[in-house]
């Protein structure tokens, strides 16, 4: 199900907003930030369970640090080299840039339902709201790949801390996040 005109447009806007601030942190700050998602990341992720995470890019919160607080069973996301299906490599054997540049495993692939084998999923967002709704960059990559989460699984998002805000415009196949984290606030349990 598509969303309204309205809510594509107040999308639009807010991403723009978001990502200009991006833009604007000092490097400092961005590992500042890095090494304080990654440490509350750290003390809530209980080894042996199989954490589902990213690779952060240099201007999302965790960049440098996030993939090491994840554990030691960690699935990472494969972008397709056509559509916009994620499929899934256990992280270990390397990164390579796939598409878009991201940084992705190079070890086996997986199909995009191997998320269903993920305790903890842990998701990138340019915002979250105080309900769980998570704005992302609009491609539905991830939007397509939590419907294969299971129902029990813990799903968090990783934003800067004025990313979580009171409300974030969404739809009916926006799925809604159990979870946040940011640098100063660390783990924040939601409604979703």
């Amino acid at each position: 199900m598509a969303d309204s005109p309205d809510v594509v447009s107040a999308k639009v806007s807010l991403r723009a907003r978001l990502l200009t601030g991006r833009a604007d942190r000092t490097p400092a700050g961005r590992v500042a930030a890095a090494r304080a998602v990654a440490a509350h990341l750290g003390t809530r992720l209980v080894d042996g369970v199989v954490v589902a995470g990213y690779v952060p890019t240099a201007e999302e919160p965790g960049h440098g640090e996030l993939l090491g607080a994840l554990g030691r069973r960690v699935l990472l996301p494969v972008v397709p080299d056509r559509g916009a299906t994620l499929g899934w490599a256990w992280s270990g054997a390397g990164l390579a840039a796939g598409r878009f540049g991201l940084l992705e495993p190079v070890g086996p692939r997986l199909p995009a339902g191997a998320l269903g084998g993920a305790d903890v999923v842990v998701v990138p967002a340019l915002a979250v709201g105080a309900d769980g709704t998570r704005l992302g960059r609009g491609g539905g990559f991830y939007d397509r790949a939590l419907t294969h989460a299971r129902p029990d699984a813990v799903l968090v998002g990783v934003v800067f801390d004025e990313e979580l805000l009171p409300a974030v415009p969404g739809g009916p196949h926006d799925v809604r996040l159990t979870a946040v984290v940011t640098p100063s606030s660390g783990w924040r349990q939601l409604p979703g």
